[in-house]
């Protein structure tokens, strides 16, 4: 940062000045002084028309100057409320007024007056609700804004001297008279005492001078920042992040402080005062500018005897001072982070919801803006198209970290080092940030990468040459070396690095001393060292590296000539001299890219531009310079920006001409060419010649004009003069200069006026206005039109289709018949029928097909998908999308109806697949929509056979058993299709029909799984009907259907079956047949002989008590031979006539009529079925 005084105020009858508070937000600036004075100033700048005299430039005058009444004292202490626009001020006999603003005027609120004691401080807190008024006495006061006392406290024996509120309100910390800080609640209860570290080994007494906490309004520096201020009038100062901090941040001024202020963003603490001078006997009055983490930025001399008051204005650019009797106001240039690349202007501001810096990347040419958020953000540098943020790394590591952005914010690489980059300077090939000891070069790019744009291509290979280390006690030679040990670089030096620069030829490094090192670029090596009289803050090279600006901590502006040799006092020849000019108070300076004798500088609030020591006439501007080239200054009123740093004003960059150019226009507006010519002859410059070319071609002066554009080099330029000279119309001549000058539509009308439209037309097509060729074509009848027309409409929909108005292409894209586009607009609104149609309307073989099935294929839609590649023969492909769709069957369809004979081989080999990956059930829904269902059904019985050896729930296994046999079932309805489709006339049906049959009995390898298809259903569905029979008590029932069970042994478990057997008969006091099952059970081989035990004891004692007989049973007769057999027997012992069982109630069927189940062709008895809605077995809908 950078300050200067700028503006005195005298107070009449040079009356003492006590206080001094100025308003943050309103601009009041209220000061105290003696005998009762009290007065409310308001500095406002003059409103311009001319952005350039905005912010600082802009002259400011007395706008309020109210003398308020009411104190008889010396006003000592004043305080404002910037929430509610009040003012609170106290004077030596302890009187308080509150003043409010009413129609422009202050005038007197509320007053109030103890009469026992004077009061030493007040403080508002953050939110302007609440007042802490401290007595010299011990008193404490806490008001509300509405005048009401909130609470009151005498603290015995101690003698107050300042107040603080913390930021959030809920802490008070109060300084003693002698020295001592207490900390209390926002109640007036005592919590600590305040250890105070800057005082260690300090003897005698001490006074507080000063404590200010910063509420962080404004965002804070970074997170975790040091923000309450606590000075001593011997000059010793502690920062501290809070009021408990172990670890302040620790300050000796060496001066005799006044008071302490914060600006307001907390990034600058101004401690004001007194200190000894070396050259003068008396003291002298200073401001010493510090960052919360005890960096010293400056040091400001204020004239004057005894400083009372410091105080900032609301947006820190001008800090004001009380001074026996007068306010000083003093500019400050802050070191704003910042810098512009490729037309983009590059800053970052604090928020307070937030920890990190907000970075915003603001293209100047399209207003357009890109914001990044970066922790723990360093500095900002840049160069050309590229950008540096240098930021402390976010983790422990202790690292540093150069993030390498274009104008837009996108990061393209980036590097960690181990020095922390105090000072950054970049070229277009390298970046070098230097510590205070050593300095570290990157070569981000090279000219080759540059053409390419490839900026982070060998972004991972760290020590390849592009990365180098020097301490700056080193003497490198250039050969390649450099440290590779970062530790080496921490060493320390007596001499520290303070500010570098760069060019493409040159690194000049400065140290405290004044010493220059100069080192070529790019590698590096030291090849002289220059000494300077004074202590550099900022360097800059000349375009071509022979001088170097040098502005020091003083701002004092020189220059360095580097190759010139004089002879020093003792006679020796030098290289190098350092130039008598002097220019002081310079904040900024800029040197032009394209002239090595012209630079800009900042001045105070002017900026001067020089061509060789020589100035011109000063402008009045506070902007910081971004960009000298052409004869032309761009800056930037970063002051202005960051008042609203969210919403930058193209206003706020300001571009200005240098006299020369300005001279030239203005002879040639007003002179004449010749004498132009010969102006711009005496001062020659590329820029100026272009004026005089483009003045020409205004003219028609052809010569003239060919010869500037030789001498400013412009091929282009000369190419246009002769294709001028070809032409023979004068009017045409016009017209190509108007075009040229883009008076696109001067040059239309032109050409329209000598009824050339085709020309016009020509014209408007390489300006892209397609809209206007419409519109030209439409109005003329010339023949060969059609083609044209045709591209202008493709172009009127490539304009909304690259706006995404997809709708509003399509409009335009079928008039101008563009297939390709009109298929990629529907398939982006989705407008799937019209996609439809446009296949359709394509002939075969059509090289857009394939484009349009790929686009059905990534929505799913199958069927159209395979329209789209079967109409251009594209029926491999059409396969393998119902593949990638799971359309397996479809997939065979096709591939049968084409012979293809891979599609088996596919499935086969995705089956296989998901079976590896144990997915059993995705390969049975795979087999099942390929057709194949007999491959299907043999692994759902897989399934269903290894949930029976687990014992899952009989329900889970007769579904699994049911689901195999329905797939058998269409298996079978498949192969009769086929054979169906095969046959030719219906005569052929039954033939088919058999043909059907015995292509399946010979195609079918394993036949165990037709024939018993429903075997494992039937099984199951008995095995639970037996059970639900037994449990509703329909003992007779269960033991019947249990009966039947025997036949599934080989399918469920024989222990249980003959378990539950047993169990039904015994049930039913069927003896015999409970006999008969216990006998079995003891004889299977399956059980243990634990089991058996079981078995034999449990029928001893049931036979023990009851007969082996079966007291009840039913009698049939057999359908077939008429014998009588029991009800329960499937099986007639006289003929064999086998009988099927019911499904509904486990019984035989022995009756003529029974109804059929038409999907698994099971049979139950007409009356049991006729209240079901469903088989019983396979569930199907009874029809």
């Amino acid at each position: 940062m950078f300050i200067y005084l700028s503006k005195k105020i005298a107070i009449p009858n040079n009356t003492k000045l006590r206080a001094l508070a100025w308003n943050r937000e309103q601009g009041y600036i209220a000061c105290g002084g003696e005998d009762g004075l009290l007065k409310v100033l308001k500095l406002e700048s003059q409103s311009s028309k001319d952005v350039k005299m905005k912010g600082l430039a802009a002259p400011s005058n007395l706008s309020m100057n109210q003398t308020l009444e009411g104190h008889s004292g010396a006003v000592q202490v004043c305080t404002w409320n910037e929430h509610f626009q009040k003012l609170t001020t106290s004077d030596q006999y302890g009187l308080i007024i509150v003043w409010m603003l009413y129609k422009g005027l202050w005038y007197e609120e509320m007053i109030n007056n103890r009469n026992k004691s004077v009061v030493r401080s007040m403080q508002w807190n953050a939110d302007g609700q609440k007042i802490c008024i401290v007595y010299e006495d011990g008193a404490v006061i806490v008001g509300s804004v509405d005048g009401n006392r909130i609470w009151g406290k005498e603290l015995k024996g101690m003698q107050l001297s300042n107040v603080a509120w913390s930021p959030d309100g809920k802490s008070l910390i109060f300084g003693m008279t002698n020295g001592e800080i207490q900390i209390f609640d926002n109640q007036g209860n005592f919590c600590n005492k305040m250890v105070l570290y800057c005082l260690t080994n300090v003897t005698g007494a001490v006074r507080i001078a000063g404590m200010e906490w910063y509420n962080g309004t404004d965002g804070f520096v970074e997170p975790n920042c040091p923000c309450l201020g606590i000075c001593f009038d011997n000059g010793r100062c502690q920062i501290m992040r809070h009021e408990y901090d172990e670890a302040p941040v620790l300050i000796d001024t060496g001066m005799q402080v006044i008071g302490i202020a914060w600006n307001h963003c907390g990034a600058v603490l101004a401690v004001g005062g007194s200190q000894k001078s070396q050259q003068q006997d008396r003291d002298i009055n200073v401001v010493q500018f510090y960052t919360p983490f005890g960096e010293h930025l400056r040091t400001l001399k204020v004239p004057g005897k005894s400083m009372q008051s410091v105080s900032w204005e609301g947006g820190s650019l001008r800090i004001a001072l009380a001074v026996d009797s007068f306010i000083y106001f003093a500019n400050i240039r802050p070191d704003y982070k910042w810098g512009y690349c490729s037309n983009t202007v590059v800053y970052s501001f604090t928020k307070p919801d937030r920890m990190e810096h907000c970075v915003v990347f603001w293209d100047t040419k399209n207003n357009e803006r890109f914001v990044k958020y970066v922790k723990n953000l360093m500095s900002i540098t840049a160069c050309g198209d590229f950008c540096c943020l240098s930021t402390r790394a976010d983790d422990q590591s202790g690292q540093y970290v150069l993030v390498l952005c274009n104008s837009i914010g996108t990061p393209l690489d980036s590097k960690y080092i181990d020095i922390e980059p105090l000072y950054v300077s970049m070229t277009a090939s390298h970046i070098i940030a230097a510590s205070k000891e050593a300095f570290y070069t990157w070569q981000y790019t090279s000219p080759k990468k540059l053409a390419m744009m490839d900026v982070g291509q060998y972004s991972a290979q760290r020590k390849d040459g592009r990365e180098k280390l020097f301490h700056i006690d080193d003497t490198p030679s250039g050969g390649g070396e450099g440290l590779t040990d970062f530790t080496k670089a921490l060493q320390p030096t007596r001499d520290l690095i303070c500010c570098i620069t760069a060019s493409e030829k040159l690194l000049v490094v400065a140290r405290e001393s004044g010493t220059l090192h100069r080192y070529t670029m790019p590698n590096f090596a030291l090849v002289h060292k220059h000494v300077l009289n004074c202590r550099p803050h900022q360097l800059a090279l000349n375009c071509n590296s022979s001088r170097l600006a040098v502005v020091d901590i003083a701002g004092v502006l020189t220059f360095f000539d580097l190759d010139t040799r004089v002879t020093d006092s003792t006679g020796q020849e030098i290289l190098g001299e350092h130039l008598k000019f002097e220019r002081k108070d310079v904040w900024d300076m800029k040197w032009a890219e394209d002239n090595p004798e012209l630079f800009a500088m900042m001045e105070k609030t002017r900026m001067y531009i020089f061509r060789n020591l020589d100035p011109e006439e000063p402008i009045l501007s506070s902007g910081y310079i971004c960009h000298f080239a052409d004869l032309e200054i761009r800056s930037v009123l970063l002051d202005e920006i960051m008042k609203e740093p969210e919403l930058p004003n193209k206003e706020l960059v300001i571009d200005m001409e240098i006299k020369s150019l300005r001279d030239s226009r203005d002879l040639l507006e007003k002179v004449g060419i010749a004498d132009a010519s010969q102006f711009i002859e005496d001062n020659p410059h590329p820029r100026l010649w272009r004026l005089l070319a483009e003045a020409a071609l205004e003219k028609l002066d052809l010569p003239t004009a060919e010869q500037a554009f030789v001498r400013c080099k412009d091929y282009q330029g000369i190419e246009f003069v002769k294709k001028l000279g070809n032409l023979q119309s004068e009017s045409m001549k016009n017209a190509e200069v108007a075009a040229y000058f883009k008076r696109f539509e001067e040059a239309e009308r032109v050409y329209l006026d000598i009824d050339r439209r085709d020309l016009a037309v020509n014209l408007r097509v390489k300006l892209g206005d397609w809209f206007r060729v419409v519109q030209l074509l439409k109005t003329g009848s010339g023949g060969g039109e059609d083609v044209l027309l045709e591209q202008a409409w493709n172009a009127i929909g490539d304009y909304y289709a690259d706006r995404q108005k997809w709708q509003n292409a399509v409009t335009y894209y079928v008039q101008g018949r563009n297939q390709e586009r009109l298929a990629e607009c529907y398939y982006m609104l989705e407008d799937y029928p019209g996609l439809e149609s446009l296949v359709h309307s394509l002939p075969e073989n059509h090289k857009l097909l394939p484009e349009i099935a790929a686009m059905f294929v990534t929505v799913g839609m199958c069927q159209q998908a395979v329209a789209s590649y079967c109409k251009c023969n594209k029926v491999k492909a059409a396969v393998d999308c119902c593949v990638q769709l799971n359309q397996w069957n479809q997939a065979v369809d096709l591939a049968k109806a084409h012979n293809m004979k891979e599609i088996d081989s596919l499935l086969a080999k995705y089956a296989t697949h998901l079976l590896e990956k144990d997915k059993i059930v995705n390969a049975i829904e795979l087999y099942r929509k390929a057709n194949h269902f007999l491959d299907a059904a043999k692994l759902l019985f897989k399934i269903a056979e290894d949930e029976t050896k687990k014992k899952t729930k009989p329900l889970r296994i007769k579904k699994l058993y049911v689901l195999a046999a329905l797939l058998v079932e269409k298996y079978h309805e498949l192969v009769k299709l086929t054979s169906k489709s095969k046959a030719k006339g219906k005569r052929q049906e039954a033939s088919s029909a058999l043909a059907g049959l015995l292509e399946e009995d010979a195609s079918t390898m394993d036949s165990k799984v037709i024939d018993n298809a429903w075997r494992g259903a039937e099984a199951y569905h008995f095995y639970l009907l037996a059970q639900r029979q037994l449990y509703n008590g329909y003992v007779d029932a269960a033991m019947k259907t249990a009966l039947h069970l025997r036949e599934y042994e080989d399918i469920i478990d024989p222990v249980d079956i003959y378990s539950l057997l047993a169990l039904a008969a015994c049930a039913n006091r069927a003896f015999g047949s409970c006999s008969k099952a216990f006998i079995k059970l003891e004889s299977l081989d399956n059980t243990s002989q634990d089991q058996k035990e079981t078995f034999l004891e449990l029928a001893l004692e049931i036979f023990t008590k009851h007969s082996a007989k079966d007291t009840r049973t039913g009698k049939a007769e057999c359908t077939s031979c008429e014998s009588v057999i029991p009800d329960w027997c499937s099986v007639c012992p006289s003929c064999d006539q086998k009988f099927s069982t019911c499904v509904v109630t486990g019984r035989p069927l022995l009756d003529y009529q029974f109804w059929m189940c038409q999907t698994c062709k099971h049979r139950a008895y007409e009356q049991e079925i006729g209240s079901r809605a469903t088989c019983p077995l396979c569930h199907a809908v009874i029809g």
